[in-house]
This record gives structure tokens, sequence and C-alpha cells, in this order.
């Protein structure tokens, strides 16, 4: 009788090899002069940057939520990976900070080396755009603990700022100008209600091509997070910039008031930015009121940035130059209101 062994019970640790070796360049791709160690060891090493008087570290971790259910129904895994890193750089950079390394773990009930590598493609995409080091993560093989093809993925991010540069808000003044930076879509919010509305409500197929998004159900619901942390630090090069608010779950209300210090609040123009058809495409088939639209998504807006009036232009200019869709949506107002009712909004949606 043959002996019993790890692969038997469900791990392959030659797998798991493999796929380190697939990872390597990779996180190569993405090294930092500050890296001292390359993936494979215990740990990560890095050094802080040079030039900081007072160096503080920020972090920041998140996951992807059942975007990754789309992932899997789709067969498509190449992205995802970039929306883990988004949800984790995007904050960190908020605070006006320099996205330094990531760290991933990915956990499955089988690992499937080529599907693992996809996964880790998309990380790496996401680092080189944050600017960050893939500097290390965990693979866990675990059988028993997910269905068959699927696998759950959490990010881990580490940035630094000069104390003296902390993004915190305080001087945050009635009549400060907001901008709007575009999303490019869903982001990675709101995925159960958007499922439930398109897919279940709405009856559409993931194949099928949806002619208000101009490509079919998957490629809308599989578009990556977009990553700010280039932007946010173009605008603040720029000057003037008191506040930057990621908005992710929560949307404008539940995510700009977090930024804001007591007695203000801000009303934002509805009008002043376009949102994306996949939005509206929720409400109609899912019968989903505005309210609750606003509450749950971004609706159209990733990134808002609160700035002294005088250097409005310069920001708007720094941020279209480096390619992103940015406009002034609102103004900061005074305001003694709870939390979520700091934000007000006029005009109608576009």
């Amino acid at each position: 009788m043959a002996k019993l062994t790890y692969r038997d019970a469900g791990v392959d640790i030659d797998a798991g090899d493999a796929l380190v070796e697939r990872i390597k360049p990779m996180a190569r791709s993405t090294r930092r002069p500050e890296v001292l160690a390359d993936v494979g060891g215990f740990a990560g090493l890095m050094r802080l940057p040079h030039g900081l008087e007072e160096p503080v570290l920020v972090s920041g971790t998140d996951g992807v939520g059942t975007k990754l259910k789309v992932a899997f129904a789709a067969n498509k895994h190449d992205t995802i990976g970039q929306d883990l890193v988004a949800m984790c750089a995007n904050d960190v950079a908020t605070c006006g900070a320099e996205p330094l390394f990531f760290l991933d773990y990915f956990g499955t009930g089988k690992l499937t080396v080529d599907v693992g590598a996809a996964v880790v493609s998309g990380i790496a995409q996401g680092c080189r755009l944050a600017g960050c080091a893939l500097l290390g993560g965990e693979t866990a093989e675990l059988p028993g603990m997910y269905a068959d093809g699927e696998y759950d993925l959490a990010g881990f991010c580490v940035g630094v700022v000069d104390r003296k540069n902390i993004l915190d808000g305080k001087s945050i003044r009635k009549g400060d100008a907001v901008i709007g930076v575009r999303s490019s879509g869903l982001h990675s919010n709101g995925y159960s209600l958007a499922r439930k509305a398109l897919l279940e409500k709405g009856g559409l197929a993931l194949d099928a091509h949806v002619a208000e998004l101009g490509r079919t159900l998957a490629e809308e619901l599989l578009e990556p997070t977009r990553i700010y942390a280039r932007a946010i630090a173009a605008a603040i090069r720029a000057g003037g910039v008191k506040a930057c608010s990621h908005i992710t779950g929560g949307g404008l209300q539940g995510n700009v008031p977090r930024v804001l210090p007591e007695g203000t609040g801000v009303a934002l123009d509805l009008s002043k930015w376009q949102r994306h058809p996949v939005f509206s495409l929720i409400a109609k088939l899912g019968d989903v009121d505005e309210l609750e639209l606003r509450r749950t998504f971004n609706v159209g807006l990733g990134l808002v940035i609160v700035c002294e009036p005088s250097r409005v232009e310069r920001v708007l200019s720094a941020l279209i130059t480096i390619g992103e869709h940015a406009a002034i949506i609102g103004e900061v107002t005074a305001s003694d209101a709870d939390f979520e009712d700091r934000v007000t909004f006029l005009g109608a949606a576009t």
C-alpha cells in the first residue's frame, strides 16, 4: 500500500514551488532602489528612502470583495490583482504618503499555477502603477476551505510620508475648492448589489454584449480599479492640497466626511461630472433608487481632493497632464450636520 502524502491530502508542494518561480520575475519588475532582498526569503527587506526629516510609516489593508465572483464566473484572473493593490495603495496615498511596498495573501482550495500566476501578474501591474515594490506574499493551499475554482485575496500596503507633509484635513476651511477625479467604473465596491441587479434581476449574462456599455458585461465588471497614487502626488506638487478622499464603499457620503474637520461639510454639484453608464444600468435593471446608488457606489468619482481656491487651476492642470479626468465639483461649506449629511448634493446627475 502506498504511503500517504501531503498531495494525497490536497496540498501540492511542487505546484507552490512552481508558482514562486513564476512570480519572481513579476516581483523584480516592481523593484525599487530601497529593496534589499528578492522574493523567496522569510521576510521582505526594504530601507526607507533618503531625505526624509521625520519619516512616518502609513499602512493599509483590504481585499477585493465579491468582485472575485465575477472573475471566477468569467474565468479571467489577470486584472483582479490590480484591484487588490488599488484598494490598499489608494488609501495609503490619501495621507500624502508614497506607497513603498505591497504584500499579498492568496488562499485557495487547490492551487492552479496558471491561475495563481495570472492573479499575481495583475498585482505586479498594480504595483507598477502605484510605484511600490511587490515585496513578498503568501500562497496558501487549503483543501476544503474554498469551493472548487475559487480563491480569496488580501493585500497589505506600506508607504511613507514626512510628518510635516501629512494630509489630515485639519486646515480645511469654508470656501475651499472640491475637485473630483473620475473613476474607471464600479472599482471594487458594491458588487453584491451590482451582481443582484444586473445578473439576477436584470437577467444579463456575463458574456452578453450590452449596448449601453459598448462591451460585454464581464469586461465592464472586471474593469480594474484606478490607482491614484501618482495623481495624488502630482496634485500635492501643484500646491494647496489639504485633503484627499478615496471613494470606496459608502460612496461620497461615507468617505468625504472622513477628512473634514468639525463644523464643515461639502456641497457637490451632480451636473459637474459624468457618470459611467453602468450606474444607470444598475439603477434601471435593479430598480435601485438614487440614494441607495450614492451610498453604495462611487457614482463616477474615485477620488476627491480638497484644495485652496487659489491653487485649484494648478491642481487641475497637474491632474489632466498625467491623464486624469478631473473637474471642480463643489466647495466646502459650514455644517453641523451628522456624518453623512455633511455631504449635500445640488443639480442633477448626468
